[in-house]
């Protein structure tokens, strides 16, 4: 074994709850861990072969997966950073534009990410981004804390009627019918 560090890339790691059960699961197994984030766990040293078959076991029993592929951890790596900036961290686009924002942060021609991503998710960066935001505007309704015109802020949008267009592309309904129905209806992830 080196002193080497290791990154290991983790698939559908993406809330902070996520966070919680990964960081539990491998100090109950006695994992020397430096640092978990969504979609990657920094361990202190390389890890053997047993360890890495050991904590793809327990992640697999999460519900977690160890992402081998390169192009599939930049998949991954699309996918966390757009559910960072939409769900957590919303301030870092700041009148970026998100293809140039996913580039920069990967380090890899958008155009290529966009390819990647649409061959291996059958759908594209842009319809990813567009389901998420919806996902969280979802969220922020069934809090009723915000109104529409907060909400499409919040998000990013040009403007309310912006967001209740694709609101109901995606949903079949509007965003007042979505809240009067019982906005705590499923959430959808991922």
């Amino acid at each position: 074994m080196s002193d080497k560090q290791t990154e290991i890339a983790i698939k559908n790691m993406v809330c902070d709850r996520c966070i919680s059960v990964v960081k539990s699961l491998l100090e109950e197994n006695n994992f020397d861990f430096s640092d978990v984030r969504l979609g990657n766990i920094s361990f202190k040293k390389q890890l053997s072969e047993n360890e890495v078959n050991h904590l793809s076991l327990k992640l697999k029993n999460e519900g977690f997966e160890i992402i081998h592929s390169i192009d599939d951890q930049l998949v991954s790596q699309i996918k966390t950073l757009v559910i960072q900036n939409i769900f957590h961290e919303k301030e870092i686009l700041d009148g970026q534009k998100f293809s140039d924002y996913l580039s920069s942060n990967i380090g890899v021609n958008y155009s290529r990410l966009s390819k990647l991503f649409s061959m291996h998710e059958n759908s594209t960066i842009e319809h990813y981004i567009i389901f998420q935001k919806i996902e969280r505007a979802k969220e922020l309704l069934s809090y009723n804390e915000l109104t529409l015109s907060q909400i499409s802020y919040e998000l990013n949008y040009s403007s309310p009627q912006h967001l209740s267009r694709q609101f109901k592309q995606i949903t079949g309904s509007t965003p007042s019918i979505f809240k009067k129905n019982g906005a705590r209806a499923k959430l959808d992830t991922i």
